[in-house]
């Protein structure tokens, strides 16, 4: 399936049902009064968020989605059926904007979550609705109020707690086959990966992490060199960022370090908070260089770079390093999380106490020991 990650839409929700005018008409009733039903609700346009889907492909070629209008009221005190309702499956992790403002107006981030994107127009009021002790007969009626109608954008940013970041044939497709379920696409030429593609790794039972692998960056992608920035919004939701570096290229004249360095410089361009995440190094393809040179050539990578954080030695087609790397992932992912649910720090003027003080009654004849 094609991979969409951006798509514009035309939403209406329903309008009400127009109230109506009508009187009572029955044998020996001569003035039987009004008895107008009010219109019927407009159909509300809903957005629910469906685990099963990963692309918003579905509205690249449906662009516009209309609710039921509710029904008309009638005589004989009969009120207009509401319009039916729609509901629009959206993948967990879209971001609904309105298209001519740019303002974000809901984030789709929990599986099953459903909101109301465009609410239908209530009915209008028949005249029944307006019968007192001076207007008797009444002739007034309203019409239905008009459902809401919005150009909405939807982006797609992928939930994930780890992204991969790297150069095209780093070997970021063999390492997230390697560690977890998923199944990219893998071959010995650049950019064979062309959307993004999300694995759960498994540590241990009920222990897991999902880590997304998007399309390789190269030097220049901010001016559209490549595949672009355009995948790039795919790690912005992440907790960590693992830097996958080739240290063995196929060209001779191919230096490791420029690319890491021009990779962080693409970074950089892009967004300065994702540049600020937390990044990890993972020199990657090991195998390849012989067991003798390994030492070396990871000291010079590091120094040349001048890299200070952490740094990982893999091979993702062996699966050489990975148990160790993916440990340590889940124990800082796992941190990252509780330090996210963690209560704020209660002022301790108003902290109560677990337990109340209890008197000293040592001394209190009434309850000390008899001999």
């Amino acid at each position: 399936m094609k991979f969409v990650d951006e798509a514009f839409i035309d939403i209406a929700a329903g309008d009400g049902g127009n109230g109506c005018v009508s009187f009572r008409h029955e044998k020996y009733k001569e003035f039987g009064g009004p008895d107008g039903g009010d219109g019927g609700r407009g159909g509300h346009v809903y957005a629910l968020a469906d685990v099963n889907l990963n692309t918003l492909i579905d509205y690249r070629y449906s662009r516009r989605h209309d609710a039921e209008r509710g029904e008309h009221g009638k005589g004989s005190d009969m009120f207009g059926c509401a319009g039916k309702d729609i509901t629009l499956h959206m993948p967990v992790g879209t971001i609904i904007t309105d298209a001519e403002t740019g303002e974000v107006l809901f984030e789709l981030l929990n599986p099953g979550e459903v909101i109301t994107i465009a609410k239908g127009g209530d009915g209008g009021f028949g005249n029944l609705r307006f019968k007192s002790a001076i207007n008797r007969a009444p002739r007034q009626k309203t019409p239905g109020w008009k459902g809401e109608r919005r150009n909405l954008k939807l982006e797609l940013k992928v939930l994930a707690d780890v992204g991969l970041l790297g150069m095209p044939n780093a070997g970021k497709s063999t390492f997230i086959a390697a560690v977890s379920n998923a199944r990219p696409k893998i071959a010995d030429y650049p950019f064979t990966t062309l959307h993004p593609n999300l694995g759960v790794v498994r540590v241990g039972p009920e222990k897991s992490f999902v880590v997304a692998d998007i399309p390789g960056l190269i030097e220049g992608a901010s001016d559209g060199a490549g595949l672009g920035h355009q995948f790039l919004r795919h790690l912005q939701r992440t907790r960590l960022l693992l830097h996958v570096v080739d240290v063995a290229p196929f060209d001779e004249g191919v230096d490791p370090v420029a690319q890491a360095k021009a990779i962080v410089t693409e970074l950089k361009k892009y967004d300065e908070d994702l540049f600020n995440k937390p990044r990890w190094l993972v020199l990657n393809k090991l195998d390849m260089v012989p067991g003798d040179e390994r030492v070396a050539k990871v000291k010079d990578f590091v120094k040349r770079y001048k890299w200070k954080g952490p740094v990982y030695e893999i091979s993702a087609l062996t699966r050489e390093g990975c148990e160790p790397l993916i440990k340590e992932i889940f124990q800082f992912v796992h941190k990252m999380q509780k330090a996210e649910h963690e209560p704020e720090d209660i002022d301790p003027r108003f902290a109560a106490e677990a337990e109340p003080a209890q008197p000293d009654l040592s001394d209190d004849p009434r309850f000390s020991s008899r001999d």
